[in-house]
């Protein structure tokens, strides 16, 4: 596409696949000044090395400031304040996970100026389904009438929330996960122990799986499964109050992915990301009501939207566990 390429890419797929890594790769490569025949960038040149650092004078990434912070969040292992109410106060105060109007208001300084470097200027945006109502309207006037030589790539896992005036102005180009065995050879190349699972508990998304694992979040998953297999007050109790710091979004991501489980197991007795925990799933499949699991699956999916911003974390986790222990 390289000859005639369009002025904005919107990158789409499943989550946890790599497709921001792939948009910055994109982006380096055509504003490489040394592209080899095949488009890839030479990785050697001045634009390059420019570009390794963030400081390329014609490129811009846009993303939420949470996603900036969260690396550094989860290097920390977690450690935060000591009781809920200092928990909350600090959470109030954490960065968005939305982009703002601000954000897209800062390209019109690198899309109205000329370029640094004679060629191209690229910006990268994501997870594009994060803007607000008031940013995607800025982003779509700029789509509208792109200066010359300004390309955009924007990258989303969840192509239908975003604006169809904005989808109709980009090329859209499917992102789909590789094979499962692709992805575990990749895992384990990776040094990934135990790389099966790790996949499995992601849905196939390797990236996903890669960052899990790096994450050391095995135990507070296994604790928070355990949990969910035996099901009860005194068990909703003690795992809330012992993960009470770990991050919501993990917490109802898991509940989500074993509801899905039970589900399956229930109408085709195939089950997706948990297979070490087949045994109780079944188990729990046999005895839920289905009426009663649809209705969790989608109270399970409301609380996904709040899910960075409980006002108790502990109550959050104890209100989806006792819920959960309800079905049986």
């Amino acid at each position: 596409m390289r000859e005639s390429f369009p002025h904005a890419v919107l990158l789409h797929g499943p989550a946890g696949g790599g497709k921001s890594a792939f948009a910055e790769y994109l982006a380096k490569s055509l504003l490489c000044e040394n592209r080899g025949q095949d488009g890839h960038a030479c990785l050697a040149c001045a634009s390059c090395n420019w570009f390794d650092q963030y400081s390329h004078p014609d490129y811009r990434r846009i993303i939420p400031a949470a996603l900036l912070a969260e690396k550094n969040a989860d290097e920390d292992g977690g450690e935060g304040a000591g009781d809920d109410e200092e928990q909350s106060a600090t959470r109030s105060r954490e960065p968005s996970r939305r982009i703002g109007i601000d954000q897209i208001r800062e390209l019109t300084e690198i899309i109205n100026l000329s370029t640094h470097r004679g060629g191209q200027r690229l910006i990268c945006l994501w997870p594009t389904e994060m803007l607000t109502t008031e940013s995607s309207n800025a982003l779509l006037k700029m789509l509208e009438e792109p200066p010359p030589g300004v390309i955009f790539i924007l990258v989303t896992s969840n192509i239908n929330a975003l604006l169809p005036t904005i989808l109709s102005r980009c090329r859209k180009l499917p992102m789909p996960l590789p094979a499962f065995q692709e992805a575990l050879a990749w895992l384990e190349e990776q040094g990934v122990k135990d790389a099966e699972a790790w996949l499995a508990g992601q849905g196939g998304a390797p990236v996903a799986a890669l960052e899990a694992a790096q994450g050391g979040s095995r135990e507070e998953m296994e604790a928070f499964l355990a949990a969910l297999a035996s099901p009860g007050v005194d068990m909703a109790l003690k795992t809330a109050e012992r993960l009470q710091r770990f991050p919501a979004r993990h917490i109802i991501a898991w509940m989500q992915r074993w509801l899905y489980d039970l589900l399956a197991l229930r109408m085709s007795g195939r089950q997706r990301y948990f297979p070490g925990w087949r045994k109780a799933l079944e188990a729990q499949a046999a005895r839920a009501d289905l009426n009663a699991l649809l209705r969790m699956i989608k109270r399970t999916a409301d609380r996904s939207r709040v899910a960075e911003h409980p006002l108790v974390p502990r109550l959050l986790i104890e209100d989806i566990l006792l819920d959960y222990a309800s079905l049986f």
